[in-house]
């Protein structure tokens, strides 16, 4: 016959419950004792401390094989890439000449990227640099010596350098301007000893009368004194060049699509697997009401 299992009442299954969790008589908690539970303890500790020694030490080894200062794996930077600013979502630059509210973000944008290259800022901390060489800087036999940055004046940008009367980069009058710059890569020496510049056109030969653009500084020439740039912990000063592109003549409600080039010798801007490689490609809509 089966054996008919007890009912345990409120009472009992609380006591119970009681003594597993603590125990007078054995000294044990949840059914261990000290000695039990310090074992279990340094156990864990000398584990899990030997895996954060094993894994620190990986890292450390790791790390001995980076220099700080110049990336280990350069291979694929052959061709710089180039972006724009206002560095607008999917490369769109679209505003309403009338609605400021649609191109004040782009101002402000502007506002705190040329910041640094206000010439006040530049003649403190960038040294005059002969213009039209590369500004080479061996180390001397002192390993990551600190390098002096070029200056590059934001005056150079002519009315695209936002520190006219108005100071809206031509948006408010349906002028506005785009900047241009090559990114850093270090120890990157364009041009072979030849002047280098930016061109920007309409992607499309029936769009390139609608767009009418001007390049600042004048055809878009960026001088080989800020090459090479030696990274950022050496070259602590240094302001990467930049070109300004003003459509001042550009159709509005019109989608213009443009590109700009790095025009340089031995430079290859034509590959169709990287379209940032030496260029960059943006659209730009000017609506007026």
């Amino acid at each position: 016959m089966a054996r008919v299992k007890e009912k345990r009442s409120c009472g009992q299954v609380v006591a119970e419950w009681r003594a597993f969790l603590w125990d007078p008589r054995t000294r044990q908690f949840l059914g261990r004792t000290g000695s039990s539970w310090g074992l279990i303890l340094l156990f864990y500790l000398v584990f899990y401390g030997f895996l954060a020694g094993l894994f620190a030490l990986t890292m450390w080894v790791m790390l001995q094989s980076v220099d700080p200062h110049v990336p280990k794996y350069q291979d694929r930077l052959l061709t710089p890439g180039l972006m724009i600013r206002p560095c607008a979502e999917g490369l769109d630059v679209t505003f309403n000449v009338s609605q400021s509210q649609t191109w004040q973000p782009y101002v402000r944008a502007l506002h705190q990227f040329l910041e640094p290259y206000n010439d006040s800022v530049q003649a403190a901390r960038n040294a005059a640099c002969p213009a039209g060489r590369y500004n080479e800087q061996p180390d001397d036999a002192v390993p990551n010596y600190p390098k002096r940055a070029c200056r590059f004046e934001r005056s150079q940008l002519g009315p695209c350098a936002g520190l006219g009367p108005h100071g809206d980069y031509g948006y408010g009058s349906g002028r506005p301007c785009v900047l241009v710059k090559v990114n850093r890569v270090i120890n990157f020496f364009p041009g072979k000893n030849k002047s280098i510049n930016i061109v920007c056109a309409a992607k499309r030969e029936e769009d390139a009368a609608l767009l009418g653009l001007q390049l600042f500084p004048p055809n878009g020439t960026i001088d080989l004194m800020y090459f090479p740039y030696y990274g950022k912990r050496v070259h602590v000063n240094y302001t990467q060049p930049v070109v300004a592109v003003q459509f001042s003549n550009a159709t509005a409600n019109v989608d213009h699509h443009v590109e700009c080039r790095l025009n340089a010798a031995g430079l290859r801007t034509d590959d169709e697997r990287d379209k940032f490689a030496g260029r960059v490609a943006f659209r730009l809509r000017i609506n007026r009401d």
